[in-house]
């Protein structure tokens, strides 16, 4: 059964990285099998949650490990974890106003989407500083915003961030002096593999990944790696329990993908990954050498500050507009999706690509320089103007 095809949806080729709203990243075969198997099966949940965190755990050099769904799901959890921690009391039975008197001090540099859930969940933002680069953060500063009603202080790790924040080991030596647990949140921070053990060896309470995007999981799941004391108490609030974790059901199939995708991602030849995006954007270059369209550039690292080369393609035709690019590509069969970001051209990103589609890339793109009037792709003249707009 094709499902797209039956909902008359067309998959696209994704050009542009591993972006939610594109499905994240493809799961393989050997990730696809292991949810299958766990379909097939009843298990008591509690058993294999437990068997499987702790394999991953293992696995990634940590004390402890948690599947949730999602990401952001696991800051939510991990900030009700803190908040536990420090009224001391099990959260299952605090009050909203309990939660109220608590703060998660952050950075305004840091500020995101994402971490809207900590309103939701009923405490309040300490924010820190200024996002730019006037008055710079001291460890000073971070001290004296720390108080008795602190739960944890929230540290985004991404490309983009603004300026205006301390370093995560400044900040984690004000945590641990302070006995403050620090969450990191690096959910597009995979690669590199190393980052699944660094921030939690650094001094980190609790690490957030998400299970969608390179680990190559079920999109539906997210990574918590992390102390043992505040990942049991995420044990005891999440999933399948009663109380807030009762609504962020993670199914068995989900704990099989993610584990599985884990494994592979750990013990992947991560180099002969890198060389292969860098084959990629060579093949790049060299069919529009010359081209009067397009001036192909390798830029690193890629959009999310992963240790990926992505190839730019900086137009050079006045007739062209960046926004003419992405449509011609999307509205061709198979769709194409690549983001320009405000700048004049589009990127290309390897690493969301499987074998061959780079080569469908060229040859769309030398059909919409031919369109508009271009002519010359790699310095030969094409005959073919079949395109269409």
């Amino acid at each position: 059964m094709d499902i797209y095809k039956e909902l008359n949806i067309s998959p696209i080729i994704n050009a542009a990285g591993t972006y939610t709203v594109l499905g994240g990243s493809c799961m393989n075969e050997e990730t696809l099998s292991a949810m299958n198997s766990a379909a097939r099966h009843f298990v008591p949940l509690r058993d294999f949650q437990k068997a499987a965190h702790s394999a991953i755990a293992k696995l990634t050099k940590n004390e402890a490990a948690y599947i949730s769904n999602g990401a952001a799901t696991g800051l939510y959890l991990a900030i009700a974890a803190c908040i536990e921690r420090n009224l001391n009391k099990k959260f299952y039975y605090l009050s909203k106003n309990q939660i109220s008197y608590c703060n998660i001090v952050m950075f305004k540099a840091h500020r995101n989407p994402y971490d809207l859930i900590i309103e939701n969940l009923g405490a309040n933002y300490k924010e820190l500083s200024f996002p730019n680069i006037i008055l710079p953060p001291t460890k000073e500063d971070l001290d004296n915003a720390i108080d008795c009603y602190t739960a944890a202080i929230y540290f985004a790790v991404s490309a983009w961030t603004a300026p205006g924040f301390l370093s995560l080991q400044e900040t984690l030596e004000v945590a641990k002096k302070r006995n403050v647990p620090v969450i990191v949140d690096a959910a597009a921070q995979l690669p590199p593999v190393e980052n699944l053990w660094k921030f939690s060896k650094m001094g980190a309470s609790a690490v957030l990944f998400s299970g969608g995007k390179d680990l190559r999981g079920p999109q539906a799941s997210g990574l918590m790696v992390g102390s043992k004391d505040i990942l049991d108490r995420v044990v005891s609030i999440g999933f399948p329990n009663y109380g807030i974790g009762r609504m962020m059901k993670v199914c068995r199939e989900e704990i099989a993908g993610l584990y599985a995708a884990g494994k592979q991602y750990v013990n992947m030849d991560h180099k002969a990954r890198y060389d292969w995006c860098e084959r990629q954007i060579i093949k790049l270059k060299n069919a529009f050498k010359n081209s009067g369209v397009f001036e192909v550039k390798r830029t690193f690292p890629n959009e999310a500050g992963q240790p990926i080369a992505r190839a730019f393609l900086e137009i050079t035709n006045h007739k062209i507009t960046p926004e003419f690019v992405r449509d011609f590509l999307l509205k061709n069969k198979p769709p194409i999706c690549a983001y320009s970001e405000n700048l004049n051209g589009i990127y290309i990103n390897p690493m969301s690509l499987k074998e061959g589609e780079t080569e469908i890339i060229i040859k769309r793109l030398q059909e919409l320089s031919i369109y508009k009037g271009g002519g010359k792709t790699n310095g030969r003249k094409r005959k073919d103007s079949s395109a269409r707009s």
